[in-house]
Parts: structure tokens; C-alpha cells; sequence
């Protein structure tokens, strides 16, 4: 394990608060934790800290940040230290910036986008406990997803930015899209912890958003996720299927500001010696929809 201990949130921009609240607790099946001002916070049910994600009402939907947690306070002044040394422009927030967290640091990555990283955030638990736990606790709704899983985001430079999370933030690249030659990445998979991804980029505009990845059991629970979606008449852009690239179940959808989100399950463990696996621009379309091995044309064209 390394100094980041795992995704911890996103901060997602949503053109109607109380509409995407009303999505992200019954559709998603999220539970509110808090509310300040024009941000909601909430988590799924088998998180312990506060929340995991933050809906922030705003003009334009897509990504405020995206925030890894960070072992201890030592951990987190090294790393700031070796962002300022790559070249990234980094500020400092304060504690109690964001409700229930400490002080955390900021800055801009190669493609665009704003990541935080923190330490201190106030743990809430389950309903489940800790304590002889149950598998699940009564009363959820929706998909109801365990976590927050991963995110993929679109940029231009994605060596540089696959080389900044790598040397770093002690990133291991999973995989990786290249063209046929290998000369360019087109796509990169990076994971912090032992799953397929924790991070994903693919070519693309920089600064933009393409889908947050919730975690669900196994195959099964994507189909019920897709049976949800259209028993709330939410629009669903690919039906049930499963990817080439990390092995994993999905089906994607998009949350009431145009946000795309994804219920995901299974997908392979990465240990440290895990070797990165190439695809090939020709067999792209097998990577993502393995069953299709077609593109769906929204797929890189929708992006917020």
C-alpha cells in the first residue's frame, strides 16, 4: 500500500440540487449525510467516512474534483511537495472548507482537472456496524451500489498524465489503449489500490468528465440496475454488457443534469506486480463492449 489509500470523492456540478438529490438517493440509492449551502453530501451504504460524493448546484454540469484519501498528514505534506516539484499549480484549503473534513490540497493536472488529496474526514460508519455486521442492512433503495468505484475523465497529454500519477502519486498502469503502432496512448487505466482502475483516462477534450463508476456485486445487480433505471424512466445509454478492459459487467446511464454514471461489478485484482495491458486502437471497440464490439457513438461524444 502506498501513500493514497483510495478514491474518496467526487465533487459533481448539477444544474437542479434537489432533482439530482432526489436521483442519487432513490435511483442510486445513496444516503444523505449533510448539507451546507448549495452542496449535498452523500455516501454509499457500505462507506465509513462522511461522504463520497458532493452535489454542488451550479449553471454547468461535469466535475468540480475529484479527491484520493491519503494515509496520515505526513503522507500528504511528501506528496505535496513532489506536486510542486512536477509543476502543478497547487493551493491549500482549510479545514472545514467542505463539512465533516480537515485541510486537503488542490491542484491541476496535466489534462485539465482539479484533484484534491486529504487525510482527515469525519467516519460515520454503517448501519451494519462493526460488530457482528450483517452482509446488508435492511431498507435500501434504488441500485444501491457499495461505493464510489472509479471515474474516467477525457485529456490530450495522457503520457504526461498517466507519467504524473505513476511517478508521483505511486500509481501502477493496468492498462492501456495505444495506437496500432504504439506510438500514442489513446486511453490509460490506473489504479491505486488492487482493482482494474481507481482512475481512467481516455482521449479526448481536456478538463471534461465522463462517468462515475458505482460498485455493485456481480452480474446480476447490473441487470437489476438497468430494470431500476427504466422503472424510473432514467435514460439509459448502453444496456447490460461487459467490458474487455478490466473484465468488468456495466451499463451506463446518465443522472438528471446529463452526468454520466455506470453500475459496475467484478473486474480483475491488480497486484503490485501486475503487468499493463496494451489494446490496440483497431480493437477498441472490443475493449469497451466486448459482446457489441461496436461503439456507441454518444460514448466519446457525450462528455460534461
Amino acid at each position: 500500500m502506498g501513500d493514497i489509500l483510495r478514491i474518496g470523492r467526487l465533487e459533481l456540478r448539477v444544474l437542479d440540487l434537489e432533482k439530482s438529490v432526489d436521483y442519487y438517493t432513490n435511483v442510486i440509492g445513496l444516503e444523505v449525510t449533510g448539507r451546507e449551502g448549495d452542496r449535498v453530501y452523500l455516501k454509499a451504504w457500505d462507506e465509513y467516512d462522511h461522504h463520497s460524493i458532493i452535489l454542488q448546484k451550479s449553471d454547468q454540469a461535469g466535475m468540480d474534483h475529484m479527491g484520493f484519501k491519503v494515509k496520515d498528514i505526513y503522507a500528504l505534506e511528501k506528496l505535496e511537495k513532489k506536486i510542486e516539484q512536477f509543476g502543478c499549480t497547487l493551493t491549500r484549503s482549510s479545514e472545514n472548507t467542505r463539512l465533516a473534513e480537515g485541510e486537503a490540497i488542490r491542484f491541476k493536472i496535466p489534462t485539465g482537472h482539479y484533484m484534491e488529496l486529504y487525510t482527515d474526514i469525519k467516519q460515520v460508519g454503517t448501519r451494519v456496524g462493526v460488530i457482528n455486521p450483517h452482509p446488508w442492512p435492511d431498507g435500501l433503495k434504488g441500485i444501491a451500489p457499495h461505493r464510489l468505484d472509479h471515474c474516467l475523465l477525457t485529456g490530450d497529454d495522457l503520457e504526461t498524465a498517466t507519467r504524473f500519477y505513476k511517478e508521483v502519486l505511486g500509481f501502477h498502469q493496468t492498462e492501456r489503449i495505444t495506437t496500432v503502432d504504439g506510438e500514442v496512448t489513446i486511453g490509460s487505466f490506473l489504479s491505486c489500490t488492487n482493482k482494474a482502475h481507481d482512475l481512467a483516462f481516455v482521449k479526448g477534450p481536456d478538463a471534461k468528465f465522463h462517468h462515475a463508476g458505482f460498485y455493485v456485486d456481480n452480474w446480476y445487480e447490473v441487470l437489476k440496475a438497468a430494470d431500476i433505471l427504466t422503472k424510473h424512466d432514467v435514460q439509459v445509454e448502453v444496456t447490460p454488457t461487459r467490458h474487455g478492459i478490466t473484465r468488468g459487467q456495466t451499463t451506463y446511464f446518465y443522472d438528471p443534469s446529463g452526468n454520466r454514471n455506470e453500475a459496475f461489478a467484478s473486474g480483475y485484482i491488480s497486484y503490485a506486480d501486475f503487468p499493463t495491458i496494451t489494446w490496440t486502437e483497431d480493437k477498441i471497440a472490443t475493449g469497451i463492449f466486448y459482446h457489441r464490439r461496436e461503439m456507441v457513438e454518444t460514448f466519446s461524444t457525450s462528455l460534461t
